[in-house]
């Protein structure tokens, strides 16, 4: 199943420009959420204010070098390896959903778009990129769901409680289960076969919620967190501090119910 493109085979009976189209849907439904989620709530111009008062308390003029410095360091430790969260097992889900997530859809987009026929040779690297990238972000996103939710972990709600803020995990968790169980119930090559075909169809809606529900979901919130990150590390370089009061001089105090459990409660 790992070494197997699923959508060479698909071709078959689904029109490789079918498949093509409805990607590039997926993506105009990304970018139409998107604008339209900044329209609504206002975040970019939020973000532009916020600087422009940031700049003007500002203690430090930056020079292009600096702020350049800044940035790739914010790529590479707070986006990259979402440093922010810490060590832990919070840290380990998060990476794994992320970086599957993105492996899942490069492999996608590889094998629709460059190995779509049935009779091309698909280089056995992207199928397993593409089942690597699922498997990844099932685990991931399953583990985050369950057992590290703040709702649930912190606050004692069940696991099944769902609202309009889970609409992106869970989609995003269901899109890659259901490509898992189609490939494994394609590559099985069975005469008559009639369960793959409901993973795919059930495959194709769960796409159609992750992308088409940008505006209801947290999606839009994976381009506003880097450039959230990018912000407060250049307020914290030129002294500005995002119009918050500096840092106290003092020691930490947290009483003796500190020791007695772990701080978990947000």
């Amino acid at each position: 199943m790992i070494n197997n493109n699923p959508f060479s085979i698909l071709s078959e009976t689904v029109s490789p420009l079918a498949m093509q189209s409805f990607v590039i849907v997926m993506g105009l439904l990304v970018i139409i959420g998107t604008l339209v989620d900044i329209i609504h709530k206002k975040n970019v111009k939020y973000f532009f204010e916020n600087a422009k008062k940031a700049k003007k308390s500002a203690k430090k003029i930056l020079t292009t070098g600096e702020k350049t410095s800044v940035v790739l360091k914010t790529i590479a430790s707070d986006i990259a390896t979402t440093s922010e969260l810490g060590a832990g097992k919070r840290r380990i889900a998060h990476l794994l959903g992320m970086y599957g997530t993105i492996l899942f859809w490069i492999g996608s987009v590889v094998m629709i778009f460059c190995y779509h026929s049935s009779s091309s040779v698909t280089p056995s690297v992207w199928p397993i990129i593409w089942h690597v990238g699922a498997i990844m972000t099932v685990l991931g996103g399953s583990w985050f769901w369950f057992f590290l939710r703040v709702d649930v972990y912190s606050e004692a709600q069940p696991w099944y409680r769902i609202i309009k803020a889970d609409l992106f995990v869970l989609a995003l968790v269901a899109s890659s289960f259901f490509g898992l169980a189609w490939s494994f119930l394609q590559s099985l090559s069975l005469n008559d076969r009639w369960d793959d075909k409901v993973f795919l169809i059930l495959f194709v809606i769960s796409n159609l919620v992750l992308f088409g529900g940008v505006y209801w979901s947290k999606f839009a919130h994976m381009f506003y967190k880097p450039g959230a990150a990018i912000q407060k590390n250049l307020a914290e370089a030129d002294g500005s501090m995002d119009n918050l009061p500096p840092p106290a001089d003092a020691p930490e105090k947290f009483g003796l119910g500190i020791k007695r459990e772990a701080p978990k409660h947000y």
